[in-house]
């Protein structure tokens, strides 16, 4: 007696046409195919044309493309106890879907809320200048320290890049003071060691010509030419220090022979 009598052969030949048509799957490039065996895990599946089949096998399937995913803003305390807000993107793809799956229940949803803790985790560490100086350092930090701990759910973060610090206004008003100090610091700086190096040339000058006594009446020429040039009423001769030491003692000697009336 046929187990089921009411449905002919033609009806049977039609059930197993629909289970065999939809026990098909097809998989892009990108994607796997997760597949249980009566609840069981069974394999990995894919790319292309895989079959699964209806009611013994189940197939998840997972994205392998890179995920970009912003990190909402976080309120974060540096070391040096000053408040920002922080935000960030990650980026992230699956490595081994079977993890992925199976270690934890949506790696999604996973993945970002350990962004979260791990950014707030590692930048409380660090002072506010490196925070705003740093951000390449710290990127790599916050990538490294959340690979290793996503890397139990077959997760692989590539990227991390902090994109804002954002400080209140008086923070920002005593960075700018700040930051004008320190110019300020740098002009005198470099304005003192423009007359270092203007004095240690005069003085290498003045040797040059106490060598020579010629070189410094030519240098007294072409002061005097110099100042000829110029379109001016008023005309200055410079006289040697030596000339008027030379004069004074003249005059005092001759003070001195002149008798008592």
């Amino acid at each position: 007696m046929p187990l089921f009598p009411e449905i002919g052969l033609g009806g049977f030949l039609i059930l197993l046409a629909v289970l065999v048509v939809a026990s098909f799957r097809i998989l892009r490039e990108y994607e796997r195919g997760v597949v249980f065996m009566l609840g069981r895990f069974w394999k990995v599946k894919g790319p292309g044309l895989i079959l699964v089949i209806p009611g013994i096998q189940q197939m998840v399937r997972v994205d392998l493309r890179t995920v970009t995913m912003d990190v909402p803003s976080q309120d974060v305390i540096s070391r040096d106890n000053v408040s920002v807000k922080v935000n960030a993107v990650i980026y992230f793809r699956v490595v081994d879907p079977q993890k992925a799956i199976i270690q934890v229940e949506n790696f999604l949803v996973a993945t970002s809320q350990l962004a979260q803790t791990t950014l707030r985790a590692v930048l409380g560490k660090h002072e506010l200048d490196e925070m705003l100086a740093e951000r390449e350092k710290l990127n790599v930090d916050i990538q490294q320290t959340l690979d290793v701990q996503t890397d139990a759910w077959g997760v692989k973060v590539s990227n991390v890049e902090i994109k804002h610090v954002d400080l209140n206004e008086s923070m920002v008003r005593a960075i700018a003071r700040q930051a004008e100090a320190e110019r300020e610091r740098r002009a005198k700086i470099i304005h003192a060691e423009g007359e270092l190096q203007a004095a240690e040339k005069l003085l290498q000058a003045a040797q040059m010509l106490a060598r020579q006594p010629e070189a410094m009446q030519l240098r007294y020429m072409q002061t005097l030419t110099q100042i000829a040039g110029d379109k001016s009423h008023t005309i200055v001769f410079p006289l040697p220090v030596d000339i008027i030491s030379l004069v004074t003692e003249t005059l005092k000697r001759n003070r001195e022979q002149r008798p008592l009336a």
